[in-house]
């Protein structure tokens, strides 16, 4: 599958370099045809997990990168893998706007976007010609954030539910957040993958996220914090029994 031609876009601009990360080949196939058939566009490259995309993508030097949410290797849908790659893409290249798409309306995942710097959020049912109107639009450096759910999001932040207590859990989304509540209560991985429907590895792999992010090492450090957010300055009883990272 050839990329299109390099030529002039509608405009006399060179083409909108994009580049594709979804994990089903037949996706990334139907966004290729659709999108290179414009003749403003041009896919430069595409990948099937987030270790292809950050490997190939800043070589390619894209304008949009069109980054699905979950990804294969969450096969619980509890990861927002995409959206790591986002947030990984955009370090390496500051210009890129990232166009989410996904299957789910997740008010968590698009927290994670708009955190992540994403340009765009859009559902997978979108029709074609307006995924194209989508690209056009980030490329200019516009916004396809929907406002409704946007402020819905920030209502979340703003309200009784947002994190409080240290200033460190202002870095963790939401359901860092409830994961952390239940390390702080003691619960092993196992437990906690219980607790939520995730899958044990889902849970280890956020965990690490939540350490990274707290900027502590230890399991128990993280606790910490957590039961200092309720009020104590110790975790519960028995938490000190379990093994650590």
């Amino acid at each position: 599958m050839g990329a299109a031609s390099d030529g002039g876009g509608l405009t006399g601009r060179p083409p909108v370099r994009i580049f594709l990360l979804d994990d089903h080949e037949v996706v990334r196939r139907g966004l290729r045809d659709l999108l290179a058939a414009e003749p403003d566009m041009t896919v430069v490259g595409d990948a099937a997990d987030a270790r292809q995309a950050l490997a190939r993508a800043p070589a390619l030097r894209p304008h949009v990168a069109v980054l699905d949410v979950r990804l294969g290797s969450s096969g619980d849908g509890g990861d927002h893998e995409g959206i790591g790659v986002c947030r990984e893409l955009r370090v390496a290249l500051p210009g890129l706007a990232c166009l989410i798409l996904t299957s789910f309306d997740d008010d968590e995942a698009l927290f994670d976007a708009i955190m992540a710097g994403a340009a765009g959020y859009v559902l997978k049912q979108i029709r074609g010609s307006d995924l194209v109107t989508a690209v056009r639009t980030v490329a200019t450096g516009q916004s396809m954030l929907d406002p409704g759910a946007t402020a819905r999001v920030l209502a979340r932040v703003r309200g009784p539910d947002a994190p409080s207590g240290p200033p460190e859990l202002a870095r963790l989304s939401p359901r860092e957040r409830q994961i952390l509540d239940l390390v702080g209560e003691g619960l092993t991985n196992r437990q906690i993958a219980e607790r939520l429907y995730l899958a044990e590895k889902t849970v280890k792999n956020r965990v690490s996220t939540i350490l990274t992010k707290l900027k502590v090492r230890r399991r128990i450090q993280a606790a910490v914090i957590a039961e200092r957010a309720r009020g104590r300055e110790e975790p519960p009883p028995g938490f000190r029994q379990l093994r650590t990272p």
